[in-house]
């Protein structure tokens, strides 16, 4: 009896073990889902601001890498020898373009410290039109700056358009080396009239106007279209001979085959008087305009353009000098 007393006894002495409420467990599981949902939330604000960083980041760098290579180049007032860049077929769409190369000598010109601009040339040839565009904006930029000289300065290559080019310039300049001249017009196609009559294809050729179809490449050369194309061709390129006689004046030497679309090397152009001394940029900038220091005024690319340009549209213009698939050329 007293042990059964002694145990009823530490039984109502013991704790009472808690009661679990009715509704305790939602309580816990919406803490934990309200938890869960904050914590949820600062990770997306970290993503979400890590994202902002980046897209800024690249952002910067694109307007980094879209700032043209001559920008800074271009800052300050001290007296500088301005260039311009002449490179590749001259044509509407190309970056020797009359446009462009236009804009880099009117902004050379118009700067307070230029004392002197420097047309570096590098071209096979290109347009008759842009190349005379370029001729003529030069005889104005120097008619209208007339303490300012403008030198026309070859490197590799400075035929037909590209000569047409330079010889508004107040002297020309070249390595010996250089590639001079090709002072001449044409016009290239293909004709396909046998290979189709091998093959038994018909050519169905309709035309409003007698000469519409001149030169088509999948019908026979009439006399008449042939003289009437080799009439436009001579009349260009006395235009051509006409712009180079009034550029270099006496100083070319009176030789017939200087004009028949011959190159030249830069020392033989020299005799020819198709140039007027050996020299690079540099050169002139230091010995003949005196001032070394060269500021480049060439529109500036950003790197995206260069690298686009180097990888197609310089094969481009390359392959259709080749194969002769630009059209009419000065060459």
């Amino acid at each position: 009896m007293e042990a059964m007393g002694d145990k009823q006894d530490e039984q109502q002495a013991a704790p009472a073990a808690p009661r679990r409420v009715a509704g305790d467990w939602e309580r816990d599981l919406l803490a934990r889902l309200a938890f869960a949902a904050i914590t949820e939330q600062r990770r997306a604000r970290r993503w979400n601001t890590l994202f902002k960083l980046g897209v800024l980041g690249y952002l910067v760098v694109l307007l980094l890498i879209s700032v043209p290579e001559d920008w800074l180049s271009r800052a300050g007032d001290s007296r500088h020898t301005a260039l311009v860049e002449l490179e590749g077929v001259i044509a509407p769409e190309s970056d020797a373009s009359a446009d462009r190369i236009i804009t880099g000598l009117r902004a050379a010109f118009d700067d307070e410290g230029t004392a002197g601009v420097i047309l570096r040339i590098n071209s096979p040839g290109g347009s008759p039109v842009q190349a005379g565009y370029i001729n003529d904006e030069i005889r104005r930029l120097r008619e209208k700056h007339p303490a300012i000289p403008l030198y026309a300065v070859v490197t590799d290559v400075c035929a037909s358009g590209g000569y047409y080019v330079a010889v508004a310039a107040d002297r020309i300049y070249a390595d010996k080396a250089s590639i001079v001249g090709s002072i001449g017009v044409l016009m290239n196609g293909f004709g396909f009239v046998e290979a189709m009559q091998s093959l038994g294809v018909e050519r169905r050729l309709l035309t409003a106007g007698q000469a519409k179809a001149l030169l088509d490449p999948f019908s026979p050369l009439r006399d008449d279209e042939v003289a009437h194309v080799r009439t436009m061709l001579d009349t260009i390129h006395a235009q051509f001979i006409d712009v180079v006689r009034k550029g270099r004046g006496e100083r070319l030497r009176a030789d017939e085959k200087v004009f028949s679309g011959l190159i030249w090397t830069g020392a033989q152009s020299l005799e020819l008087g198709l140039v007027d001394e050996l020299g690079s940029a540099g050169y002139v900038a230091r010995e003949v305009i005196g001032v070394e220091d060269v500021v480049d005024f060439t529109p500036g690319r950003s790197l995206l353009d260069r690298v686009a340009r180097h990888v197609g549209t310089a094969i481009g213009e390359t392959l259709a000098v080749q194969v002769g698939l630009g059209g009419l050329r000065v060459r």
